[in-house]
């Protein structure tokens, strides 16, 4: 019986197919790929939705890495606190600021002086997370996300540090680990070859301030319902143009902020038809 040839590599990293999640987050030296550190008291909860699919794919052949940096060490105490009440007070409680300073300490530590290296904050105050803030994020050398619990940070260690505030959206969670795990996502399907396929970063919604147009796959009729002609025609040109009208009619549709900033690009009138 002839020997298997074994297995190839990336030429990056090699990793057993029964790797389990948190393996893949295992300490591994990619030189040049784009990491993400993430300070959280939960550190169980990655890589979570991010080592299926593509990103874990991705994240098994180097690609880019995933860090966590556990909070509780840094506590004070034998209890390791990483929190206390507001001053003033109120309900609730709040993370220190030195306790967050040594965590942020510790994840600076390998980052070059001179590199492009964001550090930021998921709070619902900051600054709505979209598109261009990703594309923005995958070309830099990493970033590093600090997951809130409780009522917040201390002020002064986002002030100190220089902290960017950014909000997944106008409602609150329990803690910042969905909205890192969400922002990291739309941030690694952007980096080369994680998709396999760039084109379809390029016109996928909000590529152009546009949502994405409607989409059909067989069978050609289902319940009476028929695919668009145009879409079986052949004919690309009238297809491309189809995909156009329709993504601007559902922007102009559902999301007029979308369609404003689309038409100023564009030098066009916000109020003309989409249709046209």
């Amino acid at each position: 019986m002839s020997k298997q040839p074994p297995a190839k590599s990336h030429g990056r990293k090699s990793i057993a197919a029964t790797v389990k999640p948190r393996d893949l987050m295992a300490e591994r030296s990619v030189a040049g790929a784009w990491t993400a550190k993430v300070i959280t008291l939960l550190p169980d909860a990655f890589p979570g939705v991010l080592g299926e699919s593509l990103t874990g794919k991705a994240l098994k052949d180097g690609l880019w890495q995933l860090e966590t940096i556990d909070l509780r060490p840094f506590g004070e105490g034998r209890h390791r606190n990483v929190d206390d009440t507001p001053a003033g007070g109120g309900a609730g409680m709040v993370l220190r600021a030195d306790v967050v300073a040594r965590a942020l300490d510790q994840a600076a530590r390998g980052v070059k002086p001179d590199a492009d290296w964001p550090v930021i904050y998921l709070s619902p105050r900051g600054k709505p997370f979209d598109q261009r803030k990703a594309e923005r994020l995958a070309q830099a050398d990493g970033v590093t996300l600090l997951c809130g619990r409780f009522e917040g940070v201390d002020e002064r260690v986002i002030e100190a540090h220089g902290i960017e505030e950014v909000s997944l959206g106008d409602f609150i969670l329990t803690g910042g680990e969905i909205a890192a795990q969400a922002l990291i996502d739309a941030t690694v399907r952007l980096i080369p070859r994680v998709l396999g396929n760039q084109a379809s970063t390029e016109e996928e919604s909000f590529s152009d301030f546009l949502l994405e147009h409607p989409q059909y796959t067989k069978p050609a009729v289902w319940e009476g319902r028929e695919i668009p002609d145009v879409l079986l025609s052949g004919h690309h040109a009238a297809i491309n143009d189809w995909r156009r009208e329709m993504a601007e009619r559902l922007t102009k549709e559902r999301r007029p902020d979308l369609w404003r900033a689309y038409c100023e690009k564009h030098g066009r009138d916000p109020e003309e038809d989409a249709e046209q």
